[in-house]
């Protein structure tokens, strides 16, 4: 089950995916409300944490999905983290990439407020020069894929309002349950798990990710990727293969 993050969707995950495939797996990679083929809603207040999670957690239940490899990063695992504990049965392998779980406990960093700062003040998102500017050995054409699903500003309320939904304070909406689910992974999560970490980040630093390593029952040391910022997928062939190795 692959989760993107913002401002991308699932084609964030191409370079996984026929890796993944290859091992015998099913690959599931929805698009959250907001992103990629999914739905749009123009109004920016229609987006909220506890409704993207509710969602999610229906799509789950909807297929029936078991067995399940979560993959996620960015907002994929600030949602997609806190889904496991309401479900642990139909979850057994874990591969988190840059995220973090928003309990509203502790400073954001710098890196984060920059960047939701940024996103307030340029409403019009230019996804695929952001994607560019990141990930420099995106084509053309690979930036203009990340731009088609926004043909204009009306179809980016949910991607401007992803930042302003991260769980800044105790009572936040998501940070009480982003907090159950951070208790649940440190005392309850029994399956496999793998991280990768991409080094140049400045958003969700290394730091921060090596914090949730240590929160992750059973997460062994971080493959830990140089040359790869936020958007760790964009460098996800070697990481798919480093997880495929490590879970068998």
């Amino acid at each position: 089950l692959c989760l993107h993050g913002q401002p991308t969707w699932s084609y964030l995950y191409r370079r996984m995916i026929p890796e993944l495939l290859g091992s015998g797996a099913r690959v599931v990679a929805p698009d959250f409300f907001g992103f990629g083929r999914s739905d749009k809603p123009v109004d920016d207040a229609w987006y909220t944490f506890t409704r993207h999670r509710d969602s999610l957690q229906a799509f789950v239940r909807a297929l029936d999905l078991g067995n399940i490899t979560l993959a996620c990063q960015d907002w994929g695992g600030i949602l997609g983290l806190t889904l496991p504990m309401d479900d642990p049965q139909r979850f057994t392998r874990l591969l988190v990439m840059n995220t973090a779980l928003a309990t509203g406990t502790q400073s954001l960093g710098a890196g984060f407020d920059a960047w939701r700062a940024w996103v307030n003040a340029n409403p019009d998102l230019r996804v695929g020069a952001l994607m560019q500017r990141v990930c420099r050995h995106l084509t053309d054409g690979e930036a203009a894929a990340y731009d088609a699903p926004f043909p204009d500003q009306r179809f980016k309320a949910g991607a401007r309002r992803f930042p302003n939904l991260v769980c800044d304070h105790p009572d936040a909406d998501g940070a009480a349950v982003s907090r159950a689910a951070a208790r649940w992974w440190r005392d309850q999560w029994q399956g496999q798990a793998f991280m990768a970490i991409g080094m140049q980040d400045t958003v969700i630093p290394p730091s921060a990710m090596h914090g949730l390593q240590r929160l992750i029952r059973n997460c062994p040391p971080p493959l830990e990727l140089a040359e790869a910022g936020h958007f760790v997928q964009e460098w996800g062939v070697g990481v798919a293969r480093a997880a495929l190795s490590r879970y068998r």
